[in-house]
């Protein structure tokens, strides 16, 4: 929100008696002020925040009016991964790298009279890196990183999900951090579906405010499956859009080769190898993969090398169950299982020419 909004959302709040919303829009006022390096303003405001008194809420007053602060829509995970240590395409990358320097070094930006860039939309398949990126960019930011939790924001009633909303927002101005909407066509769907509600639409329309307001200091990073189903207003919200494609061969050895590294024996089998045979998959897949071969060497107590962990759930690895097979699509085949496959058509077509000779 910026400053003379929040002036005025100030001065209406105390108007009106609203403490509540008096002591987000004052909080939000010092995290604003502190991103700015305004510390002994900040401080001052904290202090004059501290004489609020804080009164419980009349006993005539209704549950859902009262509503929360907007803390129990959003779940805190502490951010533990690094860009490093992800395997991300090029354009990914370097705007990753460009958005940490923006926010490490936004006293520079405003000095010249720009804010760093803090709307970031995120679109591809699963398992490929959407989730761990937001938490690569926290952690790189040293921010707590804030997860939308859609069961607690999404109500019933009418008007309930923005009301909602509204106190997520109020909430999350108040401190410098990464707000993640993972699966973001949950509540930013295109408002010319018909069918869609009216409710869904007029929560589109609030979202859209929200996000224009949302100061900079607050990164707001949404993921999606199906950028194909967001709203058109919603692309255009978003000052940074990256796409995260499912990895080629070459990424998936990339990624085997430094989980491998970090094993107590390197196996026999190379990463080459090991990728062609595993065929088209995710990151997430891979990561799986790799772990479950780790897990069958450690329950093996010595008994199981990790050449024979590899071999066993290579083997199993056909079997698993796929997205596509639950719609009754014919399961992809591994590079490995096309040639064995190749192989064996070939075999048995010579050898009924043989028998005809």
């Amino acid at each position: 929100m910026a400053r003379s909004d929040l002036l005025v959302s100030l001065v209406r709040a105390a108007a009106a008696g609203d403490r509540e919303t008096l002591r987000s829009t004052a909080e939000a006022l010092a995290a604003d002020e502190r991103a700015k390096n305004h510390h002994i303003l900040a401080d001052r405001l904290q202090r004059a925040l501290s004489a609020v008194p804080i009164t419980p809420p009349s006993l005539t007053t209704s549950v859902s009016s009262v509503g929360g602060s907007g803390r129990e829509a959003i779940i805190e995970v502490e951010p533990r991964r690094r860009l490093d240590d992800l395997v991300l395409p090029f354009p990914v990358r370097e705007n990753g790298r460009q958005l940490v320097e923006e926010h490490v070094r936004a006293d520079v930006l405003r000095v010249h009279g720009f804010e760093p860039r803090h709307r970031v939309l995120l679109s591809g398949p699963p398992g490929n890196g959407k989730t761990s990126f937001a938490e690569a960019i926290a952690e790189a930011l040293s921010l707590p990183l804030f997860v939308v939790r859609y069961d607690a924001l999404i109500g019933s009633y009418l008007g309930e999900t923005n009301a909602r909303l509204r106190k997520l927002f109020d909430f999350i101005r108040t401190q410098p951090s990464v707000l993640l909407f993972d699966e973001f066509d949950a509540i930013g769907k295109e408002r010319g579906d018909t069918h869609e509600t009216g409710e869904i639409k007029r929560v589109v329309s609030f979202l859209l405010m929200q996000l224009d307001q949302l100061p900079s200091y607050v990164l707001a990073i949404a993921a999606t499956n199906h950028a194909e189903l967001l709203d058109r207003a919603v692309w255009r919200r978003f000052q940074i859009r990256l796409a995260f494609p499912a990895p080629d061969r070459t990424h998936v050895e990339v990624l085997l080769d430094r989980i491998a590294s970090s094993w107590p024996d390197r196996p026999s089998l190379s990463v080459q190898k090991i990728a062609a045979k595993l065929g088209a998959i995710s990151y997430a897949e891979a990561v799986d993969f790799c772990q479950n071969v780790r897990r069958r060497q450690i329950l093996g107590l010595g008994e199981v090398g990790i050449d024979g962990a590899i071999k066993v759930e290579l083997d199993l690895w056909s079997s698993r169950v796929r997205p596509g097979a639950l719609n009754g699509e014919r399961p992809r085949q591994t590079p490995a299982e096309a040639d064995a496959r190749a192989t064996a058509r070939s075999t048995h077509r010579k050898t009924a020419v043989d028998s005809k000779t």
